[in-house]
């Protein structure tokens, strides 16, 4: 249950992410004649919303963990390379091979923190 509730965690951090940069707006605040306005498209909401449960969906994580310094590295280092390879697909970002080679490097290093060594 743990590790399902870290693949739902990064889909939203990963999706949220895209939405709203996808959405094109952080959101308009106006303030005028006494009254206070704010508006966003659809989609940049539709991703705060997503990140939002990200959010949440993290704090649960930490809880069910033994170790901080163990959890928050890997899934935050698997949401970073997943957030990269989201954002070649789904943004159509330029990539450079110091790119994947980072992104390469981030993996390993969730890997080696998971090895067992005595």
């Amino acid at each position: 249950m743990k590790y399902l509730m870290i693949v739902i965690y990064i889909a939203f951090t990963v999706s949220g992410l895209i939405l709203m940069k996808k959405g094109g707006n952080a959101g308009k605040i106006g303030i005028g004649s006494g009254e206070f306005s704010f508006s966003i498209s659809w989609i940049s909401a539709l991703g705060f919303i997503c990140y939002i449960i990200s959010f949440l969906l993290f704090t649960r994580i930490i809880m069910m963990f033994e170790n901080v310094s163990y959890i928050s590295p890997i899934c935050n280092g698997i949401a970073q390379a997943c957030i990269v390879i989201a954002s070649i697909i789904f943004l159509k970002e330029e990539y450079s091979i110091t790119t994947l080679g980072g992104a390469l490097l981030i993996i390993a290093g969730v890997i080696i923190m998971n090895l067992k060594l005595k």
